[in-house]
């Protein structure tokens, strides 16, 4: 073998890689071979849901819109179970705005988030039913209840879709999510009902009456109790719309107490009161415990109360650490907040505070805080923190923790 290239062999080299015009190349037949293809689509039930539940969750809203098959499956609770396994959901702060034509809703995940999410839902000129709504919230769906009519919102969908309405009309009322169902009680002049609520039939029913008639209440949950907590005392010679009566029934508070109904079994439990007194202005649920901010006119005082009925602690209160509310925000009564427990942390927000009026009435510069202030507390280490306020949009928020 040469150690040298030769240009003229080299040349051959080349041209017999080329096939000669001349001289085709023989015919040799090809076997004809058949290539199936299967489109998703076709695929059984539970492989299109394996494939389904690791979507992102901002693709989420398109799933529906494939077909029929594929809608029903985002329903199924196996796709919700898949997302759980795949670690795919977490526990969402939403606040809810609503004004005469358009819903607003804002989302906020406690751990990485370090903004909000808005969207909103045009087209709604029955929104102004649910201008004093509450908010409870079943999984990933969120109910809007008015005060005869109720929304359901899909914040996996973004649909939003009207459902029946509570039988009694009510006004700034207690509920809470127990057992897989929706209860509500006070509110109204007419009735001490407490209405439970069916999603699965779309239907309400009286299933108790509350031993007081309350209006500005706030209900929550903890170990299959319903909790109707604060508010004031509806007298008999109330109006049509629910107000509270006038005279010596107006200044009989309930503002320190709150009853228990013990879902599953049907009783009232024995009634607490919040110690100290004071004006109950939030309360949620979180980690088994009833936490409650109470006003006492010039300071807020945090308490916990014990709801796990298995413990020896079953009905304690504790006093733990006040929220560290800034400078600017001074408590009367143009300040409001909203309290949701999500995990073992509860979040306080301050729903429709005037703070800039306040700050023009004193006559300083406005460059104080607006409204929308949100603190979290954590259950477990037991100290506050600060995070992103609620968006200058939303207003009048209700505020409730989803899975989504």
């Amino acid at each position: 073998m040469s150690d040298s290239c030769n240009s003229r062999h080299f040349s051959w080299l080349m041209k017999s890689c080329f096939p000669n015009p001349q001289h085709p190349p023989p015919h040799h037949p090809t076997p004809t071979t058949t290539i199936s293809s299967t489109t998703i689509s076709e695929l059984p039930d539970d492989l299109l849901l394996e494939c389904l539940s690791r979507v992102p969750h901002s693709s989420l809203r398109s799933l529906p819109l494939v077909c029929s098959r594929w809608s029903h499956l985002l329903d199924s609770p196996s796709f919700h179970l898949l997302r759980h396994r795949n670690n795919l959901i977490r526990l969402t702060l939403f606040a809810v705005s609503v004004s005469d034509s358009t819903l607003f809703t804002a989302s906020y995940r406690l751990e990485n988030d370090c903004s909000w999410k808005i969207c909103s839902f045009q087209d709604g000129s029955f929104y102004s039913l649910f201008s004093h709504s509450r908010l409870s919230a079943i999984g990933r769906r969120i109910y809007v209840i008015g005060r005869t009519a109720m929304l359901r919102c899909d914040t996996w969908t973004g649909t939003v879709v009207v459902r029946e309405g509570p039988l009694f009309p009510r006004k700034k009322f207690a509920a809470a999510f127990v057992g897989g169902k929706i209860y509500v009680a006070g509110g109204c002049a007419r009735s001490a009902a407490v209405e439970e609520y069916d999603p699965a039939g779309d239907a309400w029913s009286v299933v108790a009456n509350a031993p007081r008639k309350r209006y500005g209440c706030v209900g929550a949950s903890v170990d299959g109790v319903f909790y109707i907590v604060g508010g004031l005392k509806i007298g008999g010679a109330s109006g049509n719309d629910g107000v509270v009566a006038r005279g010596a029934d107006a200044v009989h508070v309930y503002a320190s107490s709150m009853d228990l109904y013990d879902v599953a079994n049907g009783v009232w439990l024995r009634s607490r009161a919040v110690p100290g007194g004071g004006c109950v202005v939030a309360a949620c649920a979180a980690a088994g415990q009833i936490y409650v901010l109470s006003s006492h006119a010039v300071e807020l005082s945090f308490w916990k109360f014990n709801g796990s009925r298995k413990s020896n602690g079953f009905g304690e209160w504790c006093r733990i650490k006040s929220p560290p509310l800034p400078a600017q925000v001074r408590l009367d009564s143009t300040v409001r907040f909203s309290c949701v427990g999500i995990g073992e942390k509860v979040v306080l927000i301050q729903v429709n505070g005037c703070i800039d009026d306040l700050l023009r009435r004193s006559g300083r510069v406005e460059r104080g805080m607006k409204e929308g202030l949100v603190l979290v507390y954590d259950c477990a280490a037991g100290e506050w923190s600060r995070v992103a306020d609620l968006p200058e949009v939303i207003r009048r928020a209700a505020c409730v923790c989803v899975e989504c």
